[in-house]
């Protein structure tokens, strides 16, 4: 049974007498606190805030002093008393609650100022566990969340990007804060406890390796409110989850207008599809289109890459996004803005290559520190219909799977290399999804098909397309390898490979047909290699 509500009218305007600030975080504290004082408003607060707030040369009571009791515990204990929360949460229109102020000498506080432990900072240092516990805050959220559900008489300040309008707010009301004002401010304190938890409970779930805990929570912070999402009719924002992965989220724009929703979505799909190929190896570049690639390719320079990229489907890359795995230079840049894109996005790039994409205002640079690790474990989240679905991240890389050979011919060392290059590639395809590659570089993708024999026919007249505009005799299948994301259910997929000209095919394995399969292309002369792994991609 729910608990019975008062139905005291709420006050529109609260005058703001007396702050308790109590905050880890002191950008622009100094600053707020003089403007309070200078409103007359009685400073209260706690600890190293106090200590900050007296050394400004600002008048400032003690909390103990309110609650007649000292700080303990190393600091764990010194809000958390009735004199404080009392303070808080009473209802001064109730009767009763005011009669119980009164009686046990409870001063009403009118504005709390709170930000918490750096938890989520210190996670991510990768400290040790009594550290993290440690920076677990506690006396923070029962505050913020006393005074946000308080809020008919309290204000709570949890930003100080906030102090700025509190101080505004104040000055336009005579030193009071409206009702509207008071409510976006406890929605605000309500969504950052819950983010905060979020990551909490997220890391005892890793910490204590429980895949899948009985209650799931997830958090971000708004980066930025997108001009509209996938479609102009619908809203969407960008929030941040505090992950280090490096990647669109964690990287820095050096120009260019701002990111849109499908920017964003396809940028990621990018970097982490380049993040496949070892640096130290050979250069990478993908562009991806609506979050599938349209070309990928290795080189002993970004600019051969690049090249050997855009040739697998030129008229796609219209438009696209760039992303490679090593520092962008002049030559590689000089490249890319032969052809109208909307972002490259690099671990890092030149001068001399920012000057020349500079030169177009609208093309987004992002420079993102470094590479995603694709064996890193992580999180996957999607929505549906009243759920969420949530999965391990696919981190399973071709070089350390156990590749099988079940042909009566094994493929040569080129068909070898060519075969786990394009098994890379095909982990990002939408399935189902079919990847024909030759010389490190892909020649044909066929993506998001209902049918896998739909989308080896599909790679193949895009093969034939690329050809015709590049002046070739015949399409670079021809001699190429082709990679399926999930078994050939059926001979026909693999026929239709080996009618584009494919030598040599890798593929998960599995199917009830897989002899059927395997004989037809012992039958053409084909190596056929099993990997035990399915990479589908919805």
């Amino acid at each position: 049974m729910a608990v019975p509500a008062k139905n005291i009218p709420a006050p529109d305007l609260v005058p703001v007498r007396r702050a308790l600030l109590s905050v880890f975080d002191k950008t622009g504290l100094i600053d707020f606190a003089r403007a309070l004082a200078a409103a007359g408003v009685e400073l209260v607060s706690t600890g190293g805030t106090a200590k900050a707030i007296a050394e400004a040369g600002l008048a400032v009571r003690d909390v103990a002093d309110l609650t007649g009791f000292p700080e303990i515990m190393d600091g764990r204990v010194k809000t958390l008393h009735p004199s404080v929360h009392g303070a808080l949460l009473g209802i001064r229109d109730d009767a009763e609650h005011a009669k119980a102020m009164r009686d046990h000498h409870i001063e009403p506080i009118d504005l709390v100022v709170c930000n918490l432990y750096p938890f989520e900072e210190v996670r991510r240092s990768g400290a040790g566990y009594a550290s993290i516990v440690e920076n677990i805050d506690i006396g923070g959220p029962a505050m913020i969340r006393a005074s946000a559900k308080n809020h008919a008489y309290v204000a709570i300040v949890t930003d100080p990007a906030d102090y700025a309008s509190v101080v505004n707010a104040m000055e336009m009301n005579l030193g009071s804060l409206s009702l509207d004002f008071r409510k976006m401010l406890a929605a605000k304190a309500f969504a950052r406890t819950a983010t905060y938890d979020a990551a909490i409970s997220g890391w005892f779930a890793e910490a204590l390796a429980i895949e899948h805990p009985a209650w799931r929570a997830f958090g971000g912070r708004l980066d930025q409110v997108m001009r509209y999402g996938e479609n102009p009719h619908q809203g969407a924002g960008f929030y941040l989850s505090g992950d280090r992965r490096p990647g669109v989220a964690t990287a820095r724009q050096l120009q260019g207008k701002q990111l849109s929703y499908n920017n964003i979505n396809d940028t990621d799909a990018a970097f982490e599809l380049v993040g496949e190929f070892d640096s130290a190896r050979s250069a990478a570049i993908a562009i991806i289109k609506h979050a599938n690639p349209c070309g990928v390719a290795e080189g002993s320079s970004l600019k051969a890459a690049y090249a050997k990229a855009l040739a697998c489907d030129p008229i796609s890359a219209f438009g696209g996004i760039v992303a490679m795995n090593r520092i962008l230079d002049a030559e590689a840049a000089q490249e890319i803005v032969k052809t109208f894109t909307e972002v490259i996005i690099a671990p890092d790039a030149t001068d001399e290559a920012a000057a020349i994409v500079a030169a177009k205002k609208n093309l987004r640079l992002l420079v993102a520190g470094g590479l995603p690790d694709p064996r890193a474990a992580g999180t996957m989240v999607k929505s549906v219909a009243g759920g969420l679905l949530v999965q391990s991240r696919d981190n399973a890389v071709v070089d350390d799977l156990e590749l099988k050979v079940v042909t009566k011919r094994a493929p040569t060392p080129a068909e070898m290399a060519d075969l786990k290059f394009a098994f890379r590639v095909a982990k990002h395809v939408k399935s189902n999804a079919i990847v024909y590659a030759r010389d490190g570089a892909t020649v044909g993708i066929g993506a998001g098909q209902m049918s896998r024999v739909d989308s080896s026919r599909i790679a193949a007249r895009k093969a034939l397309d690329a050809a015709e505009a590049a002046g070739l005799a015949e399409p670079l299948t021809k001699g190429s390898v082709v990679a399926s994301d999930a078994f050939f259910p059926f001979a026909d997929g693999l026929l239709s490979a080996i009618e584009a000209g494919a030598t040599a095919v890798i593929q998960p394995g599995g199917s009830m047909r897989d002899e059927d399969v395997i004989a037809a292309a012992d039958e053409h002369g084909i190596a056929m290699v099993f990997t035990g792994v399915r990479h589908f991609r919805h």
